[in-house]
């Protein structure tokens, strides 16, 4: 009997290939139990802890140089830094320094991400896996940089400008000073991933251009709701300074799935 008139597409033997290869790579993933995704989670953890310690052995090495640079570092800002604690400054140079080990070892921590998430990936997907890490730890040195250099000068400024007014003075705790600065590095670092997060959901068919500026304005209450969340301080100044490259960065994100999102393939006809 001769092919159906229907217009049905025969398919190649390649298309039957690749579809058996994603039907088995669809099966890998409801392979795994709740619990062996709880043992791959903590495994993932497990070995990010590793890395952070591997890199606190390299960090505080060099505690002192880091201690000295972001004591002036704060100081350039405003106000007078102190402690008021005896382990104050020993504490300070501990947690310095494992701020540093968590920059130095974001890049593998990144890769354990990846990794977790890897077997409910199809076998092209998982080939974004080096730029992901990549791209990431780009985005979050990004962040991190725009906070150190930007946003934490701009919100600190703010603060001490009052330093003198009806003879008051500014002494800041050196706990205080650097509890708000590493919410504000690890906030953004955070925040400068949303380009990426938007670049894998529209490549995998998740969000398009069209939802993300249809939905724009939503976007910008979400956006002013998770400052407030994330921000370490609740002023307003702390919550526009998170929100202002949240909204730079999902303008940027709008035009990332416009350029790499996947595109809808016509409805094929019958002859």
């Amino acid at each position: 009997m001769s092919n159906s008139a229907d217009g049905s597409r025969v398919l190649d033997p390649d298309d039957r290939l690749e579809d058996d290869t994603e039907s088995g790579a669809s099966g890998e993933k409801t392979r795994m139990s709740f619990l062996d995704h709880l043992d791959e989670l903590r495994k993932r953890i497990l070995y990010s802890v590793y890395a952070l310690g591997a890199m606190c052995l390299v960090t505080f090495w060099f505690w002192e140089e880091m201690f000295v640079y972001l004591a002036k570092y704060f100081q350039q800002q405003g106000g007078h830094l102190v402690y008021n604690r005896p382990m104050g400054a020993f504490m300070f140079s501990m947690k310095l320094s494992m701020l540093a080990a968590l920059i130095l070892a974001a890049p593998f921590v990144f890769a354990q991400v990846w990794l977790f998430v890897a077997p409910g990936l199809y076998s092209r997907e998982k080939k974004l896996a080096i730029p992901f890490v990549f791209f990431s730890t780009l985005m979050f040195a990004a962040g991190a940089w725009f906070a150190h250099f930007i946003a934490f000068p701009a919100m600190w400024k703010f603060f001490v400008s009052y330093n003198g007014l009806g003879g008051i003075e500014s002494f800041q705790n050196i706990d205080d000073t650097f509890t708000f600065y590493v919410g504000t590095v690890l906030g953004l670092g955070l925040v400068f991933q949303m380009p990426l997060l938007v670049f894998v959901l529209s490549r995998f068919g998740m969000v398009s251009a069209g939802f993300l500026w249809k939905h724009f304005k939503y976007a910008v209450l979400a956006i002013f709701v998770l400052a407030a969340l994330i921000t370490p301080s609740a002023d307003m100044v702390t919550q526009l300074v998170f929100a202002a490259p949240m909204l730079v960065l999902y303008i940027i994100s709008i035009f990332v799935a416009l350029i790499f999102g996947r595109r809808k393939r016509a409805p094929e006809s019958g002859d």
